[in-house]
Protein backbone atom coordinates (compact mmCIF):
# COMPACT_ATOMS: atom_id res chain seq x y z
CA UNK A 1 0.00 0.00 0.00
CA UNK A 2 2.58 2.57 0.55
CA UNK A 3 4.25 1.81 -2.18
CA UNK A 4 0.97 2.37 -4.12
CA UNK A 5 0.89 5.65 -2.07
CA UNK A 6 4.20 7.01 -3.39
CA UNK A 7 3.78 6.27 -6.91
CA UNK A 8 0.59 8.42 -6.55
CA UNK A 9 2.28 11.42 -4.92
CA UNK A 10 4.74 11.32 -7.56
CA UNK A 11 2.21 10.81 -10.68
CA UNK A 12 0.61 14.24 -8.99
CA UNK A 13 3.78 15.86 -9.07
CA UNK A 14 4.81 15.33 -12.46
CA UNK A 15 1.41 15.83 -13.76
CA UNK A 16 1.69 19.22 -12.08
CA UNK A 17 4.96 19.85 -13.24
CA UNK A 18 4.07 18.85 -17.25
CA UNK A 19 1.04 21.93 -16.70
CA UNK A 20 3.52 24.44 -15.19
CA UNK A 21 5.91 24.45 -17.97
CA UNK A 22 3.02 23.83 -20.82
CA UNK A 23 4.04 25.23 -24.36
CA UNK A 24 7.55 26.61 -22.88
CA UNK A 25 11.37 25.24 -24.42
CA UNK A 26 13.51 23.99 -22.50
CA UNK A 27 16.43 23.85 -24.65
CA UNK A 28 16.78 20.19 -24.80
CA UNK A 29 13.42 19.32 -27.84
CA UNK A 30 14.14 19.81 -31.50
CA UNK A 31 14.52 23.49 -32.81
CA UNK A 32 11.29 23.54 -34.79
CA UNK A 33 8.07 22.00 -33.80
CA UNK A 34 5.34 24.26 -35.66
CA UNK A 35 3.89 23.03 -38.68
CA UNK A 36 4.04 24.84 -41.74
CA UNK A 37 1.87 24.36 -44.73
CA UNK A 38 2.97 22.38 -47.73
CA UNK A 39 2.86 25.78 -49.64
CA UNK A 40 5.39 27.40 -46.97
CA UNK A 41 8.39 25.12 -46.61
CA UNK A 42 11.25 25.40 -48.84
CA UNK A 43 11.43 22.81 -52.12
CA UNK A 44 15.05 20.82 -51.77
CA UNK A 45 16.16 17.91 -53.61
CA UNK A 46 16.74 14.90 -51.94
CA UNK A 47 19.73 13.19 -52.86
CA UNK A 48 19.15 9.23 -53.99
CA UNK A 49 18.50 6.85 -51.73
CA UNK A 50 17.58 9.58 -48.65
CA UNK A 51 14.02 9.50 -47.75
CA UNK A 52 12.27 13.18 -48.61
CA UNK A 53 10.53 12.93 -45.00
CA UNK A 54 13.72 13.42 -42.82
CA UNK A 55 11.69 14.86 -39.40
CA UNK A 56 11.86 13.33 -36.04
CA UNK A 57 8.62 10.94 -34.94
CA UNK A 58 8.21 13.90 -32.34
CA UNK A 59 8.19 16.37 -34.84
CA UNK A 60 5.83 14.13 -37.50
CA UNK A 61 3.43 13.86 -34.36
CA UNK A 62 3.49 17.15 -33.59
CA UNK A 63 2.90 18.40 -36.76
CA UNK A 64 0.18 16.17 -37.11
CA UNK A 65 -1.99 16.64 -33.92
CA UNK A 66 -2.03 20.44 -35.66
CA UNK A 67 -5.05 20.83 -37.71
CA UNK A 68 -5.04 23.28 -40.90
CA UNK A 69 -6.90 25.85 -39.39
CA UNK A 70 -4.44 26.52 -36.73
CA UNK A 71 -1.92 26.92 -38.30
CA UNK A 72 -1.82 30.77 -39.15
CA UNK A 73 -2.90 31.44 -35.22
CA UNK A 74 0.13 29.03 -34.37
CA UNK A 75 2.53 30.88 -36.22
CA UNK A 76 0.94 34.19 -34.78
CA UNK A 77 1.69 33.03 -31.12
CA UNK A 78 5.53 32.09 -32.29
CA UNK A 79 6.17 35.36 -33.18
CA UNK A 80 4.90 36.80 -30.29
CA UNK A 81 5.96 34.50 -27.57
CA UNK A 82 9.56 32.33 -29.11
CA UNK A 83 9.36 30.22 -26.21
CA UNK A 84 6.33 28.23 -27.80
CA UNK A 85 6.37 25.30 -28.83
CA UNK A 86 3.79 22.76 -30.29
CA UNK A 87 4.84 19.36 -29.10
CA UNK A 88 6.10 20.59 -25.13
CA UNK A 89 2.21 22.48 -25.10
CA UNK A 90 0.45 19.47 -26.18
CA UNK A 91 2.13 16.91 -23.53
CA UNK A 92 1.54 19.23 -21.19
CA UNK A 93 -2.70 20.24 -22.17
CA UNK A 94 -2.53 15.99 -22.01
CA UNK A 95 -1.71 16.35 -18.45
CA UNK A 96 -3.81 18.77 -17.71
CA UNK A 97 -6.71 17.27 -19.50
CA UNK A 98 -6.59 14.49 -16.47
CA UNK A 99 -5.72 16.77 -14.13
CA UNK A 100 -8.61 19.37 -13.95
CA UNK A 101 -10.78 16.13 -14.83
CA UNK A 102 -9.64 14.27 -11.66
CA UNK A 103 -9.88 17.85 -9.89
CA UNK A 104 -13.32 18.19 -10.61
CA UNK A 105 -14.48 14.56 -9.92
CA UNK A 106 -13.29 14.83 -6.64
CA UNK A 107 -14.83 17.87 -5.52
CA UNK A 108 -10.78 19.93 -5.41
CA UNK A 109 -11.92 23.35 -5.72
CA UNK A 110 -8.47 24.66 -5.19
CA UNK A 111 -6.72 22.77 -8.20
CA UNK A 112 -9.68 23.83 -10.28
CA UNK A 113 -9.15 27.64 -9.00
CA UNK A 114 -5.45 27.56 -9.21
CA UNK A 115 -5.38 26.00 -13.01
CA UNK A 116 -8.76 27.42 -14.43
CA UNK A 117 -10.14 31.04 -15.32
CA UNK A 118 -12.66 32.40 -12.95
CA UNK A 119 -15.79 31.88 -15.29
CA UNK A 120 -14.83 28.38 -15.64
CA UNK A 121 -13.69 27.51 -11.87
CA UNK A 122 -17.53 28.88 -11.35
CA UNK A 123 -19.48 26.86 -13.73
CA UNK A 124 -17.25 23.89 -11.93
CA UNK A 125 -17.92 25.11 -8.54
CA UNK A 126 -22.18 25.13 -9.43
CA UNK A 127 -21.41 21.70 -10.48
CA UNK A 128 -19.67 20.30 -7.48
CA UNK A 129 -22.15 21.80 -5.02
CA UNK A 130 -25.21 20.64 -7.18
CA UNK A 131 -23.68 17.09 -6.49
CA UNK A 132 -23.04 17.88 -2.87
CA UNK A 133 -26.21 18.74 -2.04
CA UNK A 134 -27.98 15.44 -4.11
CA UNK A 135 -25.25 13.53 -1.59
CA UNK A 136 -23.83 11.88 -4.80
CA UNK A 137 -20.42 11.53 -5.45
CA UNK A 138 -18.61 10.87 -8.85
CA UNK A 139 -16.30 7.19 -9.53
CA UNK A 140 -14.58 8.22 -12.29
CA UNK A 141 -11.88 7.24 -14.10
CA UNK A 142 -10.06 8.48 -17.25
CA UNK A 143 -8.84 5.56 -19.01
CA UNK A 144 -6.89 6.84 -21.91
CA UNK A 145 -6.95 9.99 -24.17
CA UNK A 146 -7.14 8.58 -27.51
CA UNK A 147 -6.19 11.94 -29.68
CA UNK A 148 -5.28 15.53 -28.76
CA UNK A 149 -5.44 17.93 -31.74
CA UNK A 150 -4.69 21.17 -31.49
CA UNK A 151 -7.92 23.10 -33.42
CA UNK A 152 -7.09 26.62 -32.98
CA UNK A 153 -4.63 28.94 -32.03
CA UNK A 154 -5.56 33.12 -31.54
CA UNK A 155 -3.62 36.12 -30.22
CA UNK A 156 -5.55 38.85 -28.83
CA UNK A 157 -4.46 41.75 -26.87
CA UNK A 158 -1.45 40.02 -25.49
CA UNK A 159 -3.20 36.92 -25.18
CA UNK A 160 -2.81 33.75 -26.29
CA UNK A 161 -5.56 31.17 -26.70
CA UNK A 162 -5.17 28.03 -27.81
CA UNK A 163 -7.90 24.82 -28.25
CA UNK A 164 -7.66 21.42 -28.20
CA UNK A 165 -10.35 18.58 -29.25
CA UNK A 166 -9.58 15.67 -26.97
CA UNK A 167 -10.77 12.30 -27.66
CA UNK A 168 -10.88 10.34 -24.96
CA UNK A 169 -12.70 7.07 -22.83
CA UNK A 170 -14.12 7.59 -19.64
CA UNK A 171 -15.53 5.14 -17.13
CA UNK A 172 -18.02 7.21 -15.09
CA UNK A 173 -20.31 5.94 -11.81
CA UNK A 174 -22.08 8.01 -9.58
CA UNK A 175 -23.24 6.86 -6.21
CA UNK A 176 -25.29 8.45 -3.49
CA UNK A 177 -24.73 9.07 0.00
CA UNK A 178 -24.62 5.69 1.14
CA UNK A 179 -22.37 4.34 -1.58
CA UNK A 180 -24.76 2.80 -3.71
CA UNK A 181 -24.35 2.83 -7.75
CA UNK A 182 -26.72 5.25 -9.03
CA UNK A 183 -26.06 5.90 -12.20
CA UNK A 184 -23.27 4.81 -14.72
CA UNK A 185 -20.52 1.70 -14.62
CA UNK A 186 -16.63 1.08 -13.70
CA UNK A 187 -16.90 -1.90 -16.46
CA UNK A 188 -18.23 0.30 -19.55
CA UNK A 189 -16.08 3.20 -20.79
CA UNK A 190 -17.80 6.42 -22.17
CA UNK A 191 -16.28 7.79 -25.89
CA UNK A 192 -16.06 11.52 -24.73
CA UNK A 193 -15.35 14.42 -27.43
CA UNK A 194 -14.08 17.85 -25.58
CA UNK A 195 -12.58 20.89 -27.12
CA UNK A 196 -10.96 22.85 -24.01
CA UNK A 197 -9.42 26.03 -24.60
CA UNK A 198 -6.09 27.30 -23.11
CA UNK A 199 -4.90 30.84 -22.53
CA UNK A 200 -2.12 32.58 -21.03
CA UNK A 201 -1.22 36.21 -20.90
CA UNK A 202 1.84 36.95 -23.00
CA UNK A 203 2.96 39.92 -21.14
CA UNK A 204 3.17 38.03 -18.06
CA UNK A 205 6.32 36.25 -16.43
CA UNK A 206 3.92 33.64 -15.26
CA UNK A 207 4.68 30.52 -17.94
CA UNK A 208 1.25 28.91 -16.65
CA UNK A 209 -1.83 28.74 -18.95
CA UNK A 210 -5.41 27.99 -16.93
CA UNK A 211 -8.08 26.39 -18.78
CA UNK A 212 -10.51 29.09 -19.96
CA UNK A 213 -13.12 27.49 -21.93
CA UNK A 214 -14.83 24.29 -22.74
CA UNK A 215 -17.33 22.82 -25.12
CA UNK A 216 -18.19 19.66 -25.62
CA UNK A 217 -18.10 17.78 -29.38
Amino acid sequence: MTVIVVLAMIFALLALRLFAVLGRRTGHEQQRQLPTPVDDRPVTRQPAGVPADNRTAGQRAAESAVLVPAQAGLRALIAADRTFDVGQFLGGARAAYGLILEAFWKGDRETLKRYCEQDVHEAFDSAIAEREAAGHTLDNKLVRIDNANIVDARVENGLAYVAVNFEADVSAVTRDQDGKVVAGSLDDAIATVETWTFSRDLRSRDPNWHLAETDEG
